[in-house]
């Protein structure tokens, strides 16, 4: 049975919405639909984790055995208190390395960049241009550790500056998707994943 490793933190935890709403639960339930075979997500994510704190994270819930796909989708909460650039890259890169021991492959990592936040309403008053500059320097991060370890890199980033101003695409907090926003990011997802599993070639 294939197995399904979701490392991050809010994101990934589906903060403000019902556990079957994230977007891991609802790619699940996307491959039940269409008769693909896999076990229930286990997910190492937690609300405000950083880079330091998955790690961590991952040290306590120790996941045992193979993976067959992994997800990391952090960082946001290092950029978020102003975390060094340096730091970030160094402790992220551990974390990339530390899913592809789990899974066996660089391809079979996905690495997803990091939402923008500050189109959201829970922004208003502060300077929106200097966060999107600022998420995108660590998203620059993130592509450039998934390209030296050749691990497929998914971006969600455009989806959440598209959406993000839309209620619908919100979750109550105004800050976090809602059911419908993370549905558009496994639309973008989906795809990759099934290629990570050798299901689909392109």
């Amino acid at each position: 049975m294939r197995r399904f490793l979701a490392l991050g933190d809010s994101y990934t935890i589906g903060e403000g919405v019902a556990p079957a709403e994230s977007w891991p639960a609802q790619l699940h339930a996307r491959f039940a639909e269409a008769e693909i075979e896999m076990e229930q997500p286990v997910i190492v994510a937690q609300t405000g984790w950083t880079t330091a704190e998955l790690a961590a994270g991952i040290r306590a819930a120790a996941p045992a055995g193979d993976f067959s796909v992994a997800s990391l989708l952090i960082g946001v909460n290092n950029q978020y208190r102003g975390g060094l650039l340096g730091a970030f890259r160094a402790e992220f890169r551990k974390l990339l390395g530390a899913a592809i021991d789990f899974t066996g492959a660089p391809r079979r990592v996905l690495v997803l960049t990091m939402p923008d936040w500050g189109v959201t309403p829970f922004a208003e008053g502060k300077d929106r241009d200097a966060i999107a500059a600022h998420i995108d320097r660590f998203n620059h991060v993130i592509r450039e550790a998934a390209r030296e370890r050749w691990a497929p890199c998914v971006d969600i980033t455009t989806s959440s500056r598209r959406h993000g101003g839309d209620p619908r695409y919100l979750a109550p907090d105004r800050l976090h998707p809602s059911a419908v926003m993370y549905a558009d990011w496994v639309r973008i997802v989906e795809p990759e994943v099934l290629k990570a599993l050798g299901i689909r070639n392109n």
